[in-house]
């Protein structure tokens, strides 16, 4: 059995991951509440999952998952 702190990296996050892209980007200026965040796997693809619970997610292609 292992620790699960023995599977953490330096940052501990998505961006631990080899291979795996993360970006960011959002509006600016006042009144402007709106963002994206992009996730690049590696060539050959990767497996998606979402869990959106008590309410609906921020997309109009979760379905695509």
């Amino acid at each position: 059995m292992s620790d699960a702190s023995d599977a953490t990296g330096v940052r501990d996050g998505l961006t631990d991951v080899a291979g795996l892209r993360v970006g960011h980007a959002e509006v600016p200026g006042p009144g402007a509440l709106s963002g994206t965040t992009v996730v690049l796997a590696p060539e050959g693809g990767a497996v998606a999952a979402v869990d959106v619970r008590g309410g609906g997610p921020g997309t109009r292609e979760t379905d695509a998952l």
